[in-house]
């Protein structure tokens, strides 16, 4: 009798599947998929390690009885963008595992020069110029503008057995299965030579606007690029770091025991001094373009950063009770208490006096953000919104379709809600997304809505596309919907 492989999802349904040491790994996914009904996935051993489709199961250390994980794929589209809402072109790996791509030529929206090894394709992760692909074998492809990642032929050899990746707006880094990482784009954090032989056995990276920080498996950190680097004493301090949050150009990390480490541009949260006796049992950190918000166990909140665009919260202090999340636009911040209601500081401007609709914004259930106005979703569906009204702040030109809204999604300028009957309502920039009435029939049974930096791509049941908005950042599809009709991977 042959041995046994345990298979499982992430939800903790589990299959077991018969195979020897000469098996090979690809087919125990299949089998796996087919036991397990679900969709096209990649294996993981037990150490998180993305194995190798082309290898049998002998040739990846796997051993009769060892656990493995079906990881299936994320979200068909990714937008190029260090923040998600900021690109300039859109990539859509199909359900045959190639990319097709649209929107800026120059910055991903053309991947015809690697189209051939373009093929089975994990993940894609994206920055504002360029696109990079993690491919089932752990090898990676990249294209877009070249001195900003799209070119990686320099250190191509190196990137092998890649876990993940991440960027900042002009740089990647790769984190290999032995903790290394690779680096490559704009010197601003694509060049780490200076850190390199600090860099092992790195667990997580978090990404500014063109710095990074790893976190190590001992709780350390090294950063790099600009933004990222900091003073022998702050370094120090790096100790026991549980996670990092970004501005642009400054770090937050928290601790295991709940305090707060910052570095970077001091104006926009890179000193946190003045509040540093109150960081304690923090729990969570949001960011935005200027500073930072921290909630504590208590669920109030300490703010730092550009006082006059969120920095500073004296003005509603008192109102920051039992914060369960806080979102941001880049010069404003929006906290959920509770009791479902919402306090807003920062600038006017951006979203920072939500005063004209606060009788409206109870039982909130989720806030969204473009980059200067806010909208939250209501537990009975419908929509609230304030800030700029040219990038959102007015929904009068969708209030009236504006119930049982089931999501939401944001770029920089506009909003889109799917409602529960399938269809999608829009509103804000009506050239960057907001206006969605020359495709609104085509809107039917929309599962999910993803944007770049002035356009959505809307997912069908069916497998096809929708896009609307600017076409210079996706919002065309045309010369390659045909390659878009009913194939994406989910």
């Amino acid at each position: 009798m042959a041995d046994c492989i345990h298979v499982a999802l992430m939800s903790g349904k589990r299959v077991k599947i018969a195979a020897s040491t000469e098996t090979s790994l690809e087919e125990v996914k299949l089998r796996a998929q087919d036991a397990l009904e679900t969709g096209r996935g990649v294996l993981v051993n037990s150490q998180g390690r993305l194995l190798a489709l082309n290898q049998t199961v002998g040739e990846a250390g796997v051993k009769p009885g060892d656990f493995l994980t079906l990881n299936i794929r994320p979200s068909a589209v990714e937008a190029i963008a260090s923040t998600g809402v900021r690109g300039e072109a859109l990539a859509a790996i199909m359900s045959n595992e190639s990319v097709v791509t649209w929107g800026d030529p120059m910055r991903g929206g053309s991947s015809s020069p690697v189209q051939e090894q373009l093929k089975n394709v994990w993940q894609v992760q994206a920055n504002m110029h360029a696109f990079a692909a993690i491919l089932t074998d752990g090898s990676v492809v990249t294209w877009g503008r070249g001195v900003f990642g799209g070119d990686s032929n320099e250190v191509k050899e190196r990137l092998k057995h890649v876990r993940q990746i991440h960027a900042t707006e002009r740089a990647f880094a790769a984190i290999l299965d032995d903790g290394s990482v690779v680096t490559w784009g704009a010197a601003d954090g694509g060049d780490s030579s200076h850190v390199q032989d600090q860099l092992k056995n790195v667990q997580h990276i978090q990404a500014a606007e063109a710095a990074f920080a790893a976190i190590r498996d001992d709780g350390s950190v090294v950063s790099w690029g600009e933004g990222g680097d900091c003073s022998s004493s702050i370094q120090d301090q790096l100790r026991n770091v549980r996670a990092i949050q970004a501005a642009p150009y400054a770090f937050a990390a928290i601790r295991e025991n709940g305090s707060v480490v910052t570095w970077g541009n001091q104006r926009q949260g890179g000193d946190s001094s003045s509040v540093q006796q109150h960081l304690r049992n923090v729990q969570k950190i949001q960011a935005n373009s200027h500073g930072f918000a921290a909630i504590l166990d208590t669920g109030s909140v300490v703010t730092w950063g550009d006082p006059e665009k969120g920095g500073d919260s004296s003005a509603v202090q008192q109102q920051l009770k039992h914060v369960q999340h806080i979102q941001a636009t880049e010069c404003a911040f929006a906290a959920i208490l509770g009791d479902g209601s919402v306090v807003t500081w920062g600038s006017s401007d951006f979203g920072g006096d939500s005063r004209a609709v606060q009788e409206q914004l109870k039982n909130v259930k989720q806030i969204q953000a473009t980059s200067s106005a806010f909208a939250a979703l209501l537990a009975d569906g419908t929509v609230v919104a304030w800030g700029d009204p040219e990038t959102g702040g007015d929904s009068g030109t969708a209030a009236e379709q504006l119930r049982n809204v089931q999501q939401m999604q944001s770029n920089c300028l506009a909003f889109a809600a799917i409602l529960d009957n399938g269809s999608v309502a829009t509103w804000g920039s009506a050239d960057d997304g907001g206006d969605c009435s020359a495709v609104l029939e085509q809107l039917r049974n929309v599962q999910h809505i993803q944007s770049s930096r002035g356009a959505f791509a809307a997912i069908l049941a069916d497998g096809s596309v929708v896009t609307w908005g600017d076409s210079l950042t996706g919002g065309d599809c045309s010369h390659v919907a045909e390659r878009l009709k009913g194939n994406f991977a989910g």
